[in-house]
């Protein structure tokens, strides 16, 4: 990718799904191969994997497989295997995390570095792409001017082995520090740094003070709302930032489909403003349906920290879809409820799916069974749930109601809902021997057919050539669409329909064959020589130091004491099993900072710890704020130490002493 280049990075969870995102936009796909992935149920095959490279590489997008898990040392030589088999299925990219991949036998593939390794200060990401990584995506959390300041340190954007910045702009938010989150593994024994996180963030927790008193009851105090930086993308660019990536591997194709296009749109905005920069990949969407991103499941939205910290970046109340408003209960039935809706001309459909806060603000979802127009002018509508009415609490007069799944709208996604098409000039010639097709593409390739023999005069020479270039240009069934026509003819001609044909088709599968002949791999970066110092020389278990290979890694970039990871088991005291920017007492205005100057206040309000309860389950939070960070602190459970460790590593735990000289 060039540095003036822009790249839409859209999540896939199989290959139909990928293939959907190439055709609404996508300049590149990451997909999870059959093993190693972050996402341990999303997989696919080979096979598979290569039937959505072929698609991609016909509009010179790209397709990155997601090798980001941390390995044990058995797994590395599976891992290497599947690596070369990703090669020779024309795979563009691997995105990793675990360090020990670079110290084997890997393919001459670009590596690209995970969101899982923590990308969030100006030094790991010069080490990363001095180390051999191409692109790197940088922690969600980073502002405006931390970004820059990453970019900077990069050096020159034409520079060789100068690495792509990448970034969230869109999904669901992990409250962690991406690798920084061991919650998972601590109580279940499932590691979310090998894609099998269970999602502690999501659940409600009773929050106490240090004196035992409540702060708050029931609230999902570590869920973010959900990622969106639609009106951010222009500063984002200026940061740096070439790839913007859309979260999303276990999204379904709906999903994809419409927040694809959505940044499609914005992106090709920005770049009619600003001529300097392109495209990634080839070709314009054209989209069927109007791309709109409160459709999908969304906890709301927020651009994080992108603009700084902000107070209403959680999604406290629930973890679950919102939705819109849509208006409010006028009555309720037995079995049946009366709605008015705010908007006259909205509908409601079967199948619908609708919900509303209960009084103790916990949503509560009905899904439409029949929906009735009372007075569909007047916004007045009858809708029967397909449960019975009396199993939803507080259900009211006078209950505002969101709608969080529109049928219509989903019905039109199921259907074809884009076409991609490459611009191409096509000019036919007469020749001494008949007549030659030419067909040029925007990114310059060519393609040529013939017709020998003898050409006829038309017998109608006033519509010959509009015949002519209305048959020339039916390309329906190619990925081109004409862009003009050319006629260099000795006079009015006449063709067959069924020669004209043939010869079009002949021309467009060549200049197909001529653009798959161009196709050139992304280039492996070469690390600096000698290998370059990592940013510190001492590791904790927040490495995610996993197999031997690894440790080889960073001793070689001198690096002097290296703890194994938390899924070593080595840590069975209290530690940080979570790392985050989000602040609990920011978000319930309980911060020192924001007491500073309050008369009565200064002085009486600090950091003090607190404790998330929820059932058994008991975490500690305490506040770092200086880097203004927030530590969830807890102890792996005896039942899962209990068990073996995935890969029962050890690594140095002292620094090594030097020896006496002789």
């Amino acid at each position: 990718m060039l540095p003036h280049q822009l790249e839409l990075l859209a999540p896939a969870r199989d290959a139909d799904i990928g293939i959907e995102a190439i055709n609404h936009g996508a300049d590149a796909v990451y997909i999870g191969g059959p093993g190693f992935g972050a996402r341990a149920t999303a997989d696919n095959s080979v096979q598979d994997i290569a039937r959505l490279v072929r698609h991609a590489h016909r509009y010179n997008s790209r397709i990155f497989v997601t090798l980001n898990t941390i390995l044990r040392d058995d797994e590395l030589e599976p891992a290497r295997k599947l690596a070369w088999q990703l090669y020779d299925a024309g795979v563009d990219a691997l995105i990793i995390q675990d360090m020990g991949l670079l110290e084997i036998d890997l393919p001459p593939i670009q590596l690209h570095a995970s969101t899982q390794t923590d990308i969030r200060t100006p030094e790991k990401a010069r080490f990363l792409q001095d180390a051999g990584l191409s692109q790197i995506v940088l922690a969600r959390e980073l502002t405006l001017q931390q970004i820059a300041a990453i970019d900077a340190a990069l050096g020159p954007k034409d520079a060789p082995g100068r690495a792509i910045l990448e970034f969230f702009v869109h999904g669901a938010l992990c409250v962690a520090y991406s690798g920084q989150c061991y919650i998972s593994h601590a109580h279940t024994g499932r590691s979310a740094n090998r894609g099998d996180c269970s999602q502690a963030c999501r659940l409600p927790y009773e929050v106490k003070d240090s004196q035992g008193r409540i702060v708050a009851h029931d609230k999902h105090v570590l869920s973010m709302k959900d990622n969106n930086q639609s009106n951010n993308l222009r500063q984002i660019i200026d940061a740096g930032v070439r790839s913007f990536k859309i979260e999303g591997r276990y999204k379904d194709m709906a999903y994809v489909k419409n927040i694809t296009a959505h940044y499609r749109v914005l992106l090709d905005e920005i770049l009619q403003e600003r001529p300097e920069l392109a495209r990634a990949s080839s070709g314009e969407c054209t989209f069927h349906f109007q791309p709109d991103p409160d459709q999908n499941f969304n906890r709301e939205f927020t651009d994080y920290f992108v603009n700084g910290r902000q107070q209403d970046i959680g999604a406290f109340d629930t973890p679950k879809n919102p939705g819109r408003p849509i208006g409010y209960v006028t009555a309720v039935g037995t079995q049946h409820l009366d709605l008015q809706l705010d908007e006259h001309g909205t509908v409601l459909h079967n199948g619908d799916g609708l919900c509303y806060l209960d009084l103790q603000k916990e949503l509560v979802g009905l899904q439409i069974n029949r929906a009735e127009a009372i007075d569909a002018k007047q916004g007045r509508w009858r809708v029967y749930p397909k449960d019975p009415v009396a199993s939803f609490k507080d259900l009211r007069k006078h209950t505002q109601i969101n709608r969080n799944r529109d049928m219509d709208w989903v019905r039109g996604l199921e259907k074809k809902s884009a076409e991609r098409r490459i611009g191409a000039w096509l000019r036919l010639s007469e020749t001494a021997d008949g007549l030659t097709l030419t067909v040029t593409d925007e990114d310059g390739h060519s393609g040529r057919a013939t017709l020998p023999g003898s050409l006829q005069d038309a017998k109608d020479p006033g519509q010959a050539a509009t015949r002519l270039r209305e048959n020339l240009s039916r390309l329906g069934e190619t990925i081109f669409q004409p862009l003009d026509v050319t006629l260099q003819l000795n006079g009015p001609r006449f063709v067959p329909a069924s020669q004209l044909n043939a010869l079009r088709r002949e021309a467009m599968a060549d200049l197909e064959a001529a653009r798959a002949a161009t196709w050139t791999r992304l280039p492996r970066a070469t690390p600096v020589t000698p290998p370059v110092p990592y940013p510190e020389d001492t590791l904790s278990y927040l490495a995610n130091v996993f197999n031997h290979k690894a440790r080889d890694f960073y001793a070689r970039h001198g690096v002097k004491v290296i703890a194994a990871a938390y899924e070593s088991h080595e840590e069975e005291g209290e530690v940080s099993l979570m790392i985050t920017k989000h602040c609990v007492r920011f978000s319930l205005s309980l911060c020192p900072k924001q007491a500073k100057g309050v008369t009565g206040v200064q002085g009486t309000v600090r950091a003090e710890p607190l404790q998330l309860i929820n059932g058994k389950e008991k975490l500690t939070l305490r506040f770092d704020c200086k880097p203004c960070e927030m530590h969830v602190v807890g102890k792996i459970k005896r039942s899962v130490l209990g068990a073996a460790p995935a890969s029962p590593v050890r690594f140095y735990r002292t620094r090594p002493q030097a020896h006496a000289p002789r």
